[in-house]
């Protein structure tokens, strides 16, 4: 017998997870035209150069503002000296400037922080939205390197910090910078060597900045990768719930979780007492130099250098930066924080898809055909599939029989090339499907699960998830369709909302049966070529097996079907049937030639005539029971 096996893998074809369908169609249109967006260049200076109109729009806002204030400052100079001088009406003629100069600026303010706070949730949108373009097309080694939790908090938590150094970081930082100039202009015209006095602290402030700024970068970064450790913790908490129920360790998973809330809470503190001594640091320094200006600055007032007015206007001047220089800590801390966000989630952009795009066209037309020629696959170091070879033609059907472990839905994930396949060992329709786009390779292929996922929301919507227009009339008539020949449509129909019954996060609201069926549906309303059913009867009872079977059976005329199962009842009624064990395909052949080889096929079907026997005995003792006097 000629030997074939694949290895065990999980999940279904990669599609956009819009369960809701509000917008499917329109979303598969865009993901058409941006099918790359994992490739995008995401760095920050790409979404710089993006957003470069509103970023140049708000840079000219923002020098338009600063240029209005110095202007106010100099008004400052010229009211406080014709004040001085009794000169009413040119004093009341600079307060209206100044209310105009004023109020002008004020809204100019207003139009340059909505405009860089519009690129920098553009930034976060663009972000968005690559991000999950990487994540679906990274393979299931990824996602065992980096918990869901941990990948939770990257694209929510670390996201809003990179947006935040996007949007109010870029603004506050040019606001200083151009603040900085607009005021020393206004300064140094009013006196140089006052304004070097009043410039003593700031040697000091670039060193206590340079000494802080390592710091916080590092502090930062430990917080976001504890805050990570605390959404993981969260997530298997809430996943695991019934299970920590079940066995009374409540006490001990909350233990752990304030252990890990605990180490988040020491990196929070950590960084808190950072920020604690740099603002009244830069306060102080902020402090001296006023304490300076006004030593200095009331010497050359009263020594007649300079005027009562340029005093005001100097003043004034330097009040503009009193603000940023307080706040240079804050700031500082925030665009730490934004880039060690950005190093976190460039571990996910960074990321290798292990499997990637094949360079050939689609094809016209895909029959169905698949083959798998000597297939080795290992996890690792541990091999799970040595040499396997496997051929279903066209319109025909394959079951592949084993015991746990053999390596059966590893077959199942290597043919719909959902983890790396080797190039050359699986062929559909003669190609190699390393060579074929992944969307033909999805497209041809549907797969039903056994561990069947469903999406929060209806059982409808969960059914035709395929369709782009579930609600349609069309759609609502597949969907009926499909769960019939799933045998779920008339459970479903019996709820008191029915198809549009929301089944929960992950089906919780269906039983395990059922949850396996409506999966069964999704796969029938898909009408792939190819369809791969991995174990679809283990939840369910004997009179519904048997009437899936028979629908099976009606598939089976209509497409490839391949099988996956260890029920000898649902594999005998396939045209070949290929027993897997240790990673090899140990025998291979219809039912009645392998059950009358004697092998291990063979005591499969006498295990499960067995075991059928008991039951059935067993059954009807409890009837007899039941109807004793």
């Amino acid at each position: 017998m000629s030997s074939h096996a694949h290895p065990q893998g999980e999940g279904g074809p990669a599609r956009p997870p819009d369960s809701l369908h509000k917008d499917l169609k329109s979303s598969r249109a865009r993901s058409s035209s941006h099918a790359d967006d994992a490739s995008l260049a995401v760095g920050l200076g790409a979404q710089l150069k993006r957003n470069l109109f509103y970023y140049a729009l708000g840079t000219f806002a923002l020098i338009a503002l600063q240029t209005l204030m110095s202007v106010r400052d100099r008004l400052f100079k010229a009211g406080v000296d014709h004040a001085l001088a009794s000169r009413s009406a040119e004093t009341t003629r600079v307060v209206v400037l100044v209310l105009v100069v004023v109020i002008s600026a004020a809204a100019i303010r207003v139009a340059s922080r909505m405009t860089l706070f519009h690129a920098g949730r553009m930034g976060e949108y663009e972000l968005r939205r690559a991000l999950l373009g990487r994540l679906q097309r990274l393979g299931a080694a990824f996602f065992r390197r980096m918990p869901v939790g941990e990948i939770m908090s990257r694209a929510t938590n670390d996201l809003t910090q990179v947006r935040l150094l996007l949007g109010f970081g870029v603004l506050n930082v040019l606001n200083t910078a151009f603040a900085l100039i607009s005021a020393l202009s206004v300064m140094i015209g009013v006196s140089g060597p006052l304004t070097l006095a009043a410039l003593v602290p700031l040697p000091l402030v670039m060193l206590v900045t340079r000494g802080f700024s390592r710091s916080l970068y590092v502090r930062n970064r430990d917080n976001q990768a504890s805050l990570g450790k605390l959404s993981e913790r969260v997530q298997e908490s809430l996943a695991g719930v019934r299970v920590v129920r079940s066995f009374s360790l409540e006490q001990a998973e909350q233990s752990a979780f304030e252990h890990t809330s605990l180490d988040y809470l020491d990196k929070s503190l950590a960084i808190a007492r950072l920020r604690g001594f740099m603002t009244p640091i830069m306060a102080a320094l902020s402090a001296a130099g006023t304490l300076i200006v006004f030593w200095y600055g009331g010497h050359l007032v009263l020594t007649h250098q300079i005027t009562h007015g340029d005093f005001i206007a100097f003043w004034a001047a330097l009040a503009r930066l009193t603000w940023p220089i307080i706040a240079f800590g804050f700031i500082m801390s925030m665009v730490q924080r934004g880039r060690a966000s950005y190093v976190r989630l460039k571990d996910i952009f960074d990321a290798v898809p292990d499997v990637v795009d094949g360079e050939l066209p689609a094809p016209a037309n895909v029959r169905g055909a698949i083959e798998v020629r000597n297939l080795t696959f290992s996890y690792g170091t541990q091999r799970v599939l040595d040499c396997v070879s496997l051929k279903v033609d066209a319109g025909r059907s394959l079951a592949i029989v084993g015991r746990v472990g053999s390596g059966k839905s590893t077959v199942a994930s290597l043919i719909a090339r959902l983890m790396p396949t080797p190039r050359g060992t699986v062929l559909l329709d003669g190609i190699d499907v390393c060579d074929l786009p992944l969307a033909t390779v999805h497209r041809a292929i549907g797969l039903a699960w056994q561990d069947a996922f469903l999406f929060s929301t209806t059982v409808a919507r969960n059914v035709g998830f395929s369709l782009d227009e579930p609600d349609s009339p069309e759609g609502l008539d597949r969907i009926r369709l499909a769960a019939g020949e799933a045998h779920v449509l008339e459970e479903m129909m019996a709820l008191p909302q029915q198809l549009d019954t929301i089944v929960g996060e992950r089906g919780v609201q269906v039983s395990g049966g059922q949850k396996q069926r409506i999966a069964l549906a999704r796969a029938l309303v898909y009408q792939p070529a190819v369809l791969i059913l991995d174990d679809p009867l283990s939840a369910v009872d004997a009179r519904t097996e048997k009437a899936i079977l028979d629908t099976i059976e009606r598939e089976i005329k209509r497409r490839t079907v391949i099988l996956i199962t260890s029920r000898v009842a649902a594999a005998c009624r396939c045209d070949s049937i290929a027993v897997l064990g240790q990673g090899r395909v140990i025998e291979q052949g219809t039912h009645d030639e392998l059950v009358a080889l004697g092998g291990q096929y063979a005591r499969f079907a006498e295990e499960q005539r067995i075991q059928s026997e008991i039951e059935a005995i067993g059954a009807a003792l409890r009837n007899a029971e039941g109807v004793s006097p």
